[in-house]
């Protein structure tokens, strides 16, 4: 939906914010990106936002055909700056209008989750419009392309406590919408938010 674009400015303007802030230090550290550093999800959040179909199919094709190595490869390429420029990218492509194939939804849903995949080990708090994360939630409620969030949470009841938000039948999982994103997209660090019956069963889900 071309509505999804101011809410992807946002969240990409709010990661540039987040980029000026940090400290030299903070750029090496982990984040909830298995193997990945902050200045790799960083890089890999500017990849982002240089994506259209035609640059989609030429990385790929440079890749291989693998997906992960493209992925791994343009944020190697694009997160390697000075980190002092790496906020300047990020604010410079929240601007752009194009995207890869698929949903457009699917790059918001990318800014909010790597966006509190960087913030949570940090421990940076931001609020996150309530509708914003009840449009990724309903994406990804919808969607296994890639991370298999419609099968993580199959036979579950999601349930959000901040927000009028619910969705699926079974033992439940209530907690912050914000943190139920990150659990349907395999956020571990998230689990700690959440409470219910179905949360034993959501964590022994890969």
């Amino acid at each position: 939906m071309s509505d999804d674009w101011p809410k992807i400015q946002a969240e990409r303007e709010a990661c540039a914010d987040l980029f000026e802030s940090l400290t030299p230090e903070q750029w090496s550290s982990d984040t909830w990106c298995k193997g990945w550093t902050v200045r790799d999800v960083a890089g890999h959040l500017i990849a982002s936002t240089e994506q259209s179909p035609a640059v989609f199919f030429s990385r790929l094709a440079k890749a291989g055909f693998s997906f992960n190595k493209m992925v791994a490869t343009d944020a190697k390429r694009c997160g390697s700056g000075d980190p002092s420029n790496l906020a300047a990218l990020m604010r410079a492509g929240a601007l752009r209008r194009s995207h890869p194939p698929g949903p457009l939804t699917a790059m918001l849903g990318e800014a909010v989750v790597h966006g509190e995949d960087l913030r949570r080990p940090l421990g940076v708090s931001r609020e996150i419009p309530e509708e914003t994360l009840v449009t990724v939630a309903n994406f990804y409620k919808g969607s296994n392309l890639l991370i298999g969030a419609k099968r993580r949470i199959s036979g579950l009841r999601l349930e959000a406590t901040d927000a009028s938000w619910t969705n699926g039948d079974g033992p439940e999982v209530s907690g912050p919408l914000v943190s139920l994103v990150l659990a349907m997209t395999g956020r571990r660090g998230a689990y700690a938010d959440l409470s219910g019956g179905g949360v034993a069963t959501l964590a022994a889900r890969p």
